[in-house]
């Protein structure tokens, strides 16, 4: 039953979208997107958003959501099974990148990992920071912990997470400004760009999956920030690897054991979400 109008939820969805990028570009900076000072200033803007973001929620969302749950507690901060959340999740997410993973272990990166040197340069790089802590904290804040409370009280889970990966999607397009400034071409800036949209509104499925399904914000917070220090698979790396075959095997592997493992990975029981799992 419909708590809150579709043209509601889907209309505060697009309007925090719109306020999500034009933060960024709400300073007057020559500088590409990779300064330092452009960095610095996004950061401002994004944790600026993140501060209105739930009021949006707050407002619209139906007084018999926010009567059964607080707040915080629809958005997914809570105690109950947040480390199965963070945990499980960071595992099956892994699983997906066997191959990956595999080609790291065989060239020897993954040592790496192990030692603190890495991890302390890594914290005191903020192109780092951006990718993998402030980028996902603030998308899946604003694109899935406030937006997706919004359409799961207007459409049915599995419309909702297929819809809300739309918003997060459009909103990357504007990097074609960006690409256009540095000299690309508009043809190559726009193909690059269809294909960041696809890709991210496929993850964005599997991120809203998983916060439905678990009822928690970290779930989808460490996939993304695992998926983002992956990236997207080199497959002409792969063709040319010594041992492709083997890892050709273990690509396949890890996308077949994710897909069966992904429905009982995420049974909501797991993570105590009592909140999500009457709609699932």
């Amino acid at each position: 039953m419909e708590l809150i109008s579709p043209a509601k939820s889907v209309g505060t969805c697009l309007l925090l979208s719109v306020i999500y990028v034009a933060s960024l570009y709400m300073w007057n900076s020559k500088e590409n997107r990779d300064h330092p000072s452009t960095i610095l200033k996004r950061f401002l803007s994004v944790f600026l958003v993140m501060s209105v973001s739930p009021v949006f929620l707050y407002v619209v969302s139906s007084q018999s959501l926010l009567t059964r749950v607080t707040l915080w507690e629809a958005m997914g901060f809570r105690r109950d099974g947040i480390l199965m959340a963070f945990v499980i999740p960071l595992c099956l997410t892994a699983l997906l990148f066997l191959g990956p993973i595999s080609m790291q272990v065989f060239s020897g990166m993954w040592r790496l990992y192990f030692r603190p040197t890495y991890w302390f340069s890594s914290f005191c790089n903020i192109l780092w920071l951006r990718n993998h802590v402030v980028a996902p904290l603030s998308e899946e804040f604003t694109f899935r912990a406030c937006m997706l409370p919004l359409l799961l009280q207007s459409f049915s889970p599995t419309a909702a997470i297929f819809l809300v990966p739309l918003f997060f999607a459009v909103a990357h397009f504007h990097h074609i400004i960006e690409r256009l400034r540095t000299g690309m071409d508009v043809k190559t800036a726009v193909t690059m760009s269809c294909f960041q949209f696809t890709y991210t509104y496929i993850f964005g499925i599997y991120s809203a999956y998983l916060f439905t399904k678990t009822g928690h914000f970290v779930a989808p917070f460490v996939a993304h920030a695992f998926c983002n220090h992956m990236g997207f698979p080199d497959v002409m790396e792969l063709t040319s690897h010594p041992r492709k075959h083997l890892l050709q095997f273990l690509y396949v592997l890890g996308l077949v054991s994710w897909i069966l493992l992904l429905p009982i990975a995420t049974a909501p029981t797991i993570y105590a979400n009592h909140l999500y799992a009457q709609q699932l």
